[in-house]
């Protein structure tokens, strides 16, 4: 487009699933359920892991940010969709839309990095069992986090300032949410500095943490086999898991959708998969780790029963 076609954007408009009206009702319910799962799941989660002296280690402090961090995912956009969701006039201010961009993307890229951070955790706990306490000290616990969340949000605000000051030929979404993808389609003008930074970040953060991942539980794996007894396998296994069922149901989605080939259109499967990558997943983090998590399991038993007990005094 030239330049006689900017436009000066003050708001923008989400038409995601615009041409599908019979399903917003059931999505709306559908996502508040899910919400509120989420918002429930994810704080018992927190609030074992403070609570409970046996879950005082790495594996749940970065547990513990993982679900403080879904928390925050999917606050930032959730509420708005729903509200746009039963309203006439589905639009969102640009200050908003950007400030929704930062924190969704920069919490969905500090995942990236905290689930190869946790990988880290369980090769070191069953790889190097002997000096785990001395190597996942305190401090460098605290240390990875923090570094883990800057990094994420860094990656964020390069990627969405770049977008955010190009000129606009367009105002509407074709979105749920305000999602950089959607946003790319429309900026005037050439816009190959901000695909290749977006690729170059894909790799960075999607591509490297996940080889991270898989080259931590080459060694996790080759150390499990090299355990004698069954149960000893089983009980090493057990830590990881739910950990492993995590990345593949986060990596799968992500993958999905920031590193498939771009078409000027926005396909409804394609909103269908940000709806998982989005909602579905952290909804499914703390069943997931309370299912496959015996400790975690123990404990959420315990805060349930303790709770229904004061209750019924």
């Amino acid at each position: 487009m030239n330049k006689g076609n900017h436009t000066a954007v003050t708001e923008f408009f989400l038409v995601g699933l615009s041409h599908y009206p019979g399903l917003l009702l059931a999505l709306y319910v559908l996502c508040l359920v899910m919400y509120l799962v989420i918002l429930l799941g994810n704080s018992i989660l927190i609030i074992i892991s403070i609570l409970d002296p046996h879950l005082h280690t790495p594996m749940y402090f970065f547990l513990g940010n993982l679900s403080f961090l879904d928390i925050c995912y999917t606050s930032s956009s959730i509420p708005q969709m729903l509200i746009n969701v039963m309203s006439e006039r589905k639009t969102i201010s640009f200050i908003g839309c950007a400030l929704q961009m930062v924190i969704s993307l920069g919490l969905g890229c500090t995942e990236c990095i905290l689930l190869a951070v946790m990988a880290y955790d369980r090769y070191v706990a069953i790889c190097n069992p002997l000096r785990y306490t001395i190597i996942m000290n305190k401090g460098l616990c605290t240390q990875m986090a923090v570094w883990t969340w800057m990094t994420g949000f860094l990656v964020s605000l390069v990627q969405n300032v770049l977008a955010l000051i190009k000129p606009f030929c367009g105002n509407s979404i074709d979105h749920l949410t305000c999602e950089i993808l959607a946003l790319l389609k429309l900026l005037c003008g050439d816009i190959s500095l901000n695909v290749f930074i977006m690729t170059v970040a894909s790799i960075v953060i999607l591509i490297t943490p996940l080889l991270l991942i898989f080259f931590s539980y080459i060694f996790i794996i080759s150390t499990i086999l090299r355990i004698n007894s069954s149960e000893g396998r089983k009980k090493a296994f057990s830590t990881c898991s739910a950990h492993l069922t995590v990345v593949i149901l986060f990596y799968g989605s992500a993958l999905f959708m920031y590193m498939k080939p771009k078409s000027k259109d926005t396909k409804t499967s394609d909103e269908l998969i940000g709806m998982s990558y989005g909602v579905i997943t952290p909804m499914l983090n703390p069943i997931i780790y309370s299912l496959r998590n015996k400790e975690v399991k123990n404990a959420v038993e315990k805060f349930l029963i303790r709770n229904l007990h004061f209750k019924r005094i």
